[in-house]
């Protein structure tokens, strides 16, 4: 149990990420502020669309940001070597398949969007990392710097010198938010990967394989289908840096979808007692992941009592429309509460999220253990 001086450094380390999004909104009040003084001749209601224009440009230009941001890292990693895999803007999903772009949809609790790259070949152990995963914030001040000069050059223009100068700032917030090292909620952002990454070969190798493995689900392979030496499982020293902790998780992932359950609920349980670098996000799937096992092997009777807690509830709900969330959650209403209705609505329900979901892969073996799930619930019946 960490100790209050334990949870205070480590509220500390997000405080950036607190800040930064309250000074962008104190920014843009003081803009808005600015454009009421500006002195120019406009009536009541022209004032109120104008404020409300600025409101809405605020919004626009955080979607915008955040397409140049993941612009940024597909620019720079080509630049670097690297080949497309997908592009994300909040649920929107592009991705290459069988020579193709096709559209799909995914949500991530904690991103805004992802680009996904395959990575160049490993030389000696060694490939570019700082451009690839700093390029989203490096292209989001290179354009508030565009946005920065269009507001002076725009001066006698109020309204759209202070909307230019919106875009600019927000900018400059996702810049800092996703540069300077630090954990922002359930993920870790750019910086922080980027500073584990720096003189980690180990660090190096695990973000090599862990695009390797996104770059090949992609394409419809499953955890299991994939060369056995990606994974492996590290020490618990190493479970500390959360770049090369992801392949713990992935180690787990590949005994779920191999059904070697047994093997898969001794390391949650492992995983989830050590001091490690494993993200919140990964930590909650793991909990999912561990309440379905109890479930099958007890027959519905026992669930581990985390999966009831507030934070695991509120990222079940942020991840509703992930396969194994639903995957656990129909196992729980089946086994646990034995409400076949309700089983049968969250069926439906994955059904309808794996027409646009990208992950085929993922979908299949989702379904084996929701069909294990099935045979279970059977075999209490009999």
């Amino acid at each position: 149990m960490k100790s209050s001086k334990q949870r205070k450094k480590i509220n500390l380390k997000n405080l950036p990420g607190l800040l930064l999004p309250l000074l962008l909104g104190a920014a843009c009040g003081v803009l808005m502020g600015m454009f009421l003084e500006s002195g120019e001749d406009q009536s009541l209601f022209e004032i109120i669309f104008s404020l409300f224009g600025l409101f809405v440009g605020m919004y626009a230009a955080i979607a915008v940001q955040m397409i140049i941001h993941e612009a940024g890292h597909l620019v720079f990693g080509l630049i670097s070597g690297y080949t497309f895999s997908s592009f994300r803007i909040f649920s929107m999903m592009f991705m290459k398949k069988d020579g193709r772009i096709i559209r799909k949809k995914l949500s991530i609790a904690g991103t805004g969007g992802q680009c996904l790259m395959a990575p160049p070949d490993l030389q000696n152990g060694k490939m570019p990392v700082a451009l690839f995963n700093l390029g989203g914030s490096i292209m989001n001040l290179i354009a508030s710097a565009v946005f920065f000069l269009l507001a002076l050059a725009l001066k006698n223009a109020a309204f759209f010198s202070s909307l230019f100068n919106i875009f600019a700032l927000v900018g400059v917030m996702l810049a800092l938010t996703n540069g300077i090292p630090m954990r922002m909620g359930t993920v870790d952002n750019d910086g922080y990967n980027a500073f584990s990454l720096s003189k980690n070969p180990a660090a190096i190798r695990a973000f090599w394989v862990q695009l390797k493995v996104s770059d090949e689900q992609a394409k419809g392979v499953r955890l299991k289908n994939m060369p056995e030496e990606w994974f492996y499982l590290p020490t618990d020293e190493e479970m500390k840096n959360s770049i090369i902790a992801v392949m713990g998780v992935f180690y787990e992932n590949r005994l779920m979808d191999d059904g070697r359950f047994a093997e898969a609920a001794s390391l949650i349980s492992h995983l989830l007692s050590i001091d490690s670098g494993i993200a919140g996000l990964h930590k909650g799937l793991l909990l999912c992941d561990q309440a379905y096992i109890a479930l099958i092997q007890s027959n519905g009777e026992t669930v581990p009592e985390v999966i009831h807690a507030p934070a695991q509830k509120k990222l079940m709900k942020a991840m509703k429309n992930f396969p194994s969330v639903i995957r656990t959650e129909y196992a729980f209403s089946l086994l646990h509460e034995k409400n076949a209705e309700k089983a049968q609505k969250i069926r439906d329900r994955f059904e309808k999220i794996a027409e646009t979901y990208p992950y085929a892969s993922d979908i299949g073996s989702e379904m084996e253990l929701i069909e294990k799930a099935e045979a279970c619930a059977s075999r209490i019946k009999e």
